[in-house]
């Protein structure tokens, strides 16, 4: 035996009312759960008066790249993450054709770093070479796909450039991504049209595959947003997971009843035999790029070219003519947007666009464009919030039971590299989940509470050993206090670990001990085999 967790109450992952007993671990894995006697020299870990649950697994991650920065992922270790889905959202890290043309579809990537690999298997070495303290399992990412392949993104692809597309992606998932993902608002994937993504999930398809879709958004469509990704993946045969499915509220004046019809979509289609799935993140508004204001051919070349596009007023003109997400997010109401951190001007930091367009004495857009222009340097680092969502919106798809949580964030660490970055969600979104749901408004019991983060998301991505705590499945555990688990970080002051988590198990391996990381790493790639 190599680790004992006593004295703790089970929960199991599935939603059954927790147990009192111990579990052992050998060589990664559960060996027994029951009435342990404690053998000679056992490291234990003692969980009197807490729940010991399978590792949390977070479903909808963009830690693509901030894993290789600083793999300690602290705020997903404190949370109990024990395994994070990147690729998500068209955004990732491979495969890549030309590094600086890719370099604005990777969150966290910044115009001094390094891409030195290009195909899926090479990252995945690269994780392998510094294994990071959760485990890690990707998607295909649409965005990359075009860029490596079509580089002009503004247009569908040629039938010829979809063969390559095809390719590339059969060869991502031959070497272990466990499916394809879309962004089809951002500027890389906005002219993809839907036959496109089609053929692209008939490859998925082949593979066993998941197709999780950030969703075509557009305003007073919401019920278009839903049926287009279940056309889909109807048509491609291939397994959909909706990716933040509360987006369809902002796309209608009643975001009530928008969330609802979404929901009865999903419902529909389920009974209509499609494998379909959706998840959610918590945060009352959506987080971005400032960039992502700008087409994708504004970001062609160096800094020098793009700043000069950007001091265009010609282009400037053009621009304003063009839809664009930044402008589908706002609505034309410029008090919705908030700027998270401007370096070339403190002074914007946490303002609207409104207000930074009346203290500059311009309108929104051009605002929107000297901003970037004046952190050109550091274009893809400019950060924004949408005020978007309300509570009782989002309750809707939270209360049913078919609803997985995700947290749309990178993780992230208070010290080291990361620690100047902020990425809304990062520390607090399984914490406040449990918090609020569980204790807050007593909606969930734990058990429940716990399977819609274990179990659920293990069952939608075909893994039978991790997500439950049964003989044979991988130590991944987390034990927690459920008086104490809670979420510390804030709107403006995100950057705090959550608390109440005390034991963290990753493979076998202790991460966290008694509150405390013990500067062990016991993440792994999946691979889909």
């Amino acid at each position: 035996m190599d680790l004992l967790i006593k004295g703790g109450q089970v929960v199991d992952g599935t939603g059954a009312a927790p147990i009192c007993a111990d579990v052992a671990v050998i060589d990664g894995r559960i060996s027994e759960i029951g009435q342990i006697d404690t053998p000679p020299e056992t490291d234990c870990l003692d969980a009197t008066g807490l729940l010991v649950g399978p590792g949390l697994i977070d479903i909808h991650s963009h830690s693509d790249y901030t894993l290789l920065v600083d793999p300690r992922a602290i705020s997903s270790i404190y949370q109990g993450v024990t395994l994070e889905v990147i690729g998500n959202c068209g955004h990732g890290c491979a495969p890549i054709g030309d590094p600086d043309l890719s370099r604005s579809n990777i969150y966290g990537c910044q115009k001094a770093d390094v891409i030195d690999w290009r195909t899926m298997e090479q990252y995945f070495q690269r994780l392998e070479a510094n294994p990071p303290a959760v485990n890690v399992l990707s998607l295909v990412p649409n965005g990359l796909l075009r860029l490596a392949v079509c580089q002009q993104v503004d247009r569908p692809s040629t039938s010829k450039e979809l063969r390559r597309m095809k390719k590339l992606l059969s060869e991502c998932l031959d070497q272990g991504a466990f499916g394809f993902s879309t962004g089809l608002e951002y500027g890389p994937e906005v002219a993809c049209p839907e036959q496109e993504i089609v053929e692209l999930c008939k490859v998925v398809a082949e593979s066993g595959g998941l197709y999780a879709t950030h969703t075509r958004n557009r305003y007073g469509k919401a019920n278009e947003t839903i049926a287009e990704a279940i056309r889909t993946a109807t048509a491609a045969k291939v397994g959909l997971q909706i990716s933040h499915i509360q987006v369809v509220a902002r796309l209608a004046k009643d975001g009530a009843a928008a969330m609802a019809g979404a929901l009865s979509q999903v419902d529909r289609a389920r009974q209509e035999g499609l494998d379909i799935g959706f998840d959610m993140h918590t945060r009352l508004f959506g987080t971005t790029n400032l960039r992502t204001a700008l087409p994708s051919w504004m970001l062609r070349g160096d800094t020098d070219a793009i700043a000069a596009r950007l001091s265009d007023l010609k282009i400037r003109r053009e621009l304003k003519r063009q839809p664009n997400f930044l402008r589908s997010l706002a609505q034309d109401n410029w008090t919705k947007i908030v700027v998270i951190q401007c370096n070339a001007h403190p002074e914007f930091s946490r303002k609207t666009i409104a207000e930074i367009a009346e203290l500059r004495g311009t309108d929104p857009m051009d605002a929107i464009y000297d901003m970037l222009l004046d952190e050109v340097d550091n274009i893809h680092h400019l950060m924004i919030m949408a005020m978007m969502y309300h509570a009782e919106e989002n309750r809707i798809a939270f209360d049913d039971p078919a609803c997985m949580v995700g947290s749309d964030a990178t993780a992230l660490a208070p010290d080291g590299p990361l620690a100047e970055r902020t990425f809304h969600g990062a520390y607090t979104w399984a914490s406040w989940f449990f918090n609020h749901f569980v204790r807050k408004t007593n909606a969930l019991k734990p058990e429940e509470a716990l399977r819609r983060l274990t179990s659920l998301p293990a069952s939608r991505l075909g893994l039978t050993d991790r997500g439950i705590l049964r003989q044979g499945a991988c130590a991944d555990l987390a034990i927690f206090d459920p008086a104490l688990f809670s979420e510390r970080g804030t709107t403006y002051e995100p950057n705090q670990t959550a608390v109440g988590m005390v034991h963290v198990v990753v493979n076998g391996v202790v991460t966290m001990k008694d509150g405390h990381l013990t500067g062990k790493r016991g993440g792994k790639v999946i691979r889909n085999s």
